[in-house]
Order: C-alpha cells, then structure tokens, then sequence
C-alpha cells in the first residue's frame, strides 16, 4: 500500500480520540440526524445514514472503520463494503462472529444489522458508504446469474427487505487488494481536497472539485473486483447470508432433471460464470457424486421409466436420453443393472418395485 495512504488510513480521529481519553459508548449522532426517538437504544432505530457522510449527488465515499470502542447493533441505509487494510475486524452478524483478516472484504445490504468489536490501533477497516445507483455500471458489466448479480439485485426489493452480506475472505489475493487500494486513494484524496478547498486557513485558490470522472473509475473498478469475486467463488466464506454452492448445485440438479439428453456442465459453468473446475467441486462436494454421475443416474431413470412404461425399441430409447452410441448404453446399462435393456424389460415389466 502506498505510503501516504497508510499514514492516513491509520491517523487517529477526533472521534477515536475522545473514545482513547475515555469514552465508553458510541455517540450515535455522529451517525444519524437526532430525532424524537433517538433517545431509545433500539437497534430498529440505530440507523447510520448516508446523508451525513456523502455530499450531494455523490454516490460514493469511503470513512474508516472507528476504533477504540464495541459498536452497538445498527443498520444503514445505504450499501456498506467493508475492506480490511490492516489487523483483523470481527463482525456479529445473525448470531455468528465474522472475524476478517487483512484484505477480507464484506459485503451488507441495508437490511443487515450487525455489531461490531472493539478494533485496536492496528486494526484497520474502511468502509464504503455506497448509494445503489453507484452499482448500475458493475451490474452492467456481469452477465447472466451470479451470487453478487442476485446480491445487486436483492438491493432494490424495498418491498421484501431480505438481509444478505457476502463475506469473501481474499487474503493475498493481489489483483483485488491493488483496485480496493486504488480506490481508497481516489476517495480519501477526494475528501482531503475537499476538505483544504473549504478550509479558511489554506490559501487556496476557489474552484469547483469535479470528480464525476473519478465516480466513474471507480465504478468500472467496483465492476472488475466483482468480476473477480464471480470466477473465485471458493473465496466466498460460509459465513454469508447463503450459501452459493447450495444455489449453483440446486440449479445444476434442476437443470439435469430438464435437460438430461443434452446436459453438459459447461452450460452450469457459463451460466453461474464459473470455471469448470470449481463447478465440478461444488457438485461433488455437496452431492458426493460428479456432474457426470449424476447425469448418468437421470439418464437411466428414464431408460427404465421407458422400458417398463412403453414399448419403445431399445435403440429409441438409448436415443431418447442422450446415447447416440447403442453399444456404450447396452454396455453401460448392463454394467449398471448386471443384465441387458431388453431382460430388464422382460423382468421387471409387471413390477411396482423398480431399481433404479
């Protein structure tokens, strides 16, 4: 990380000061505007809100995490990406502790409520105070479903708030640690400039601070972090809203089930954006068979379903499900059920029982 960026993503704040010189609790009006009910500690009303960090028509900042002291239940209501720059940060979401090492990121809704435990000195997190409209440029750059498309689009069910936080954990993963630092940089030396243009004490020259292009970079930016995150599902920890797997494998097997003369796993790999290799693993490890298996194991259903409920020629049927090839299915069905197609038929024609 650049040098100047570390020094100033770790300069103590007032508000970490006061907490160092002895204050206990979190002053909550530093994150919400007072209200008549702010008086209740009620973790519905604890609601940090984006308008006392983002200026007008911005869709993006970024603030650091504050330290020194337990952050009590809260929500937002704007997007909130944690990046962890230094240290660790330990989350309590939902009942489960989330602790995030170096170069973790985390990802919330605003419908999660989570707290937080008290960070020291050396544990660094940044979080990105993110509008929705900020995401049309990433969601733009996905195609077809994927678990952060679903996450993008879960953000605008207002009528059905669902919590959903993705917690990927990216230690030493380079190619995402450079574009988050990346775009640190460009908001906290957006907010340093804005800061010195209206501070009375600087001779500096008035002007208007254009960052629409800035805003831009960084969603393309935000866009290739996604990316990544699609074809490195493995990175994604259990310790998220859903299980991703449970999704890809449940469409995979919904998929066989419609799809089984013609099924091939490229077509599940393409369109979860996903390698090949790490379909394959989510299928067996959640299954304990292969894609391959599995596919063999619809194909046959039907070819008994066929034999014992039709009175198809054998060949029709070995064509019905997928075997162009009659050999390798007379060789494969007889592996499978030790007799041939037409003794199984011959068998088992009047049975209620079928081994399948």
């Amino acid at each position: 990380m650049d040098e100047w960026l570390m020094q100033k993503i770790q300069e103590i704040t007032v508000e970490e000061q006061a907490y160092l010189d002895g204050r206990t609790q979190v002053e909550k009006d530093v994150y919400r505007y007072p209200r008549e009910n702010a008086l209740s500690d009620s973790p519905r009303q604890f609601e940090v809100d984006s308008q006392l960090f983002l200026k007008k028509g911005k869709l993006i900042t970024v603030r650091h995490h504050s330290r020194f002291v337990d952050f009590p239940i809260h929500q937002h209501n704007y997007i909130e990406i944690m990046y962890v720059c230094m240290g660790e940060i330990t989350h309590y979401i939902d009942g489960k502790e989330l602790i995030m090492h170096q170069g973790d990121m985390l990802l919330m809704n605003q419908h999660v409520k989570h707290s937080i435990k008290r960070a020291g000195a050396g544990d660094v997190g940044i979080n990105f105070i993110v509008l929705p409209e900020f995401f049309d440029i990433p969601f733009q750059m996905m195609r077809k479903q994927n678990i952060i498309a679903d996450f993008l689009v879960g953000i605008l069910r207002q009528n059905n708030p669902i919590p959903q936080y993705l917690n990927f954990q990216l230690r030493g993963q380079k190619a995402v640690s450079n574009l988050m630092e990346n775009m640190i940089a460009s908001l906290v030396n957006e907010k340093t400039l804005s800061e010195e243009m209206h501070d009375p004490d600087r001779n500096l020259v008035p002007g208007k601070l254009d960052v629409s292009n800035e805003d831009v970079i960084n969603q393309y930016s935000m866009g290739l972090v996604f990316l990544y995150l699609i074809n490195h599902i493995d990175t994604l920890s259990e310790n998220s809203s859903h299980n991703y797997e449970d999704i890809v494998v449940q469409s995979a097997m919904k998929y066989i089930d419609s799809n089984y003369r013609t099924a091939s796993l490229g077509y599940i790999a393409d369109d979860f954006q996903l390698s090949l290799p790490t379909v394959s693993r989510m299928i067996k490890k959640e299954t304990g068979f292969t894609f391959q298996e599995l596919l063999m194991r619809k194909r046959f259903q039907k070819a008994v379903m066929f034999l014992i409920e039709t009175e198809l020629p054998v060949e029709e049927i070995a064509v019905n499900i997928g075997y162009e090839n009659h050999s390798y299915f007379y060789r494969q069905f007889k592996a499978r059920y030790g007799m041939t197609p037409n003794q199984y038929r011959k068998l088992h024609k009047n049975d209620e029982t079928i081994k399948l």
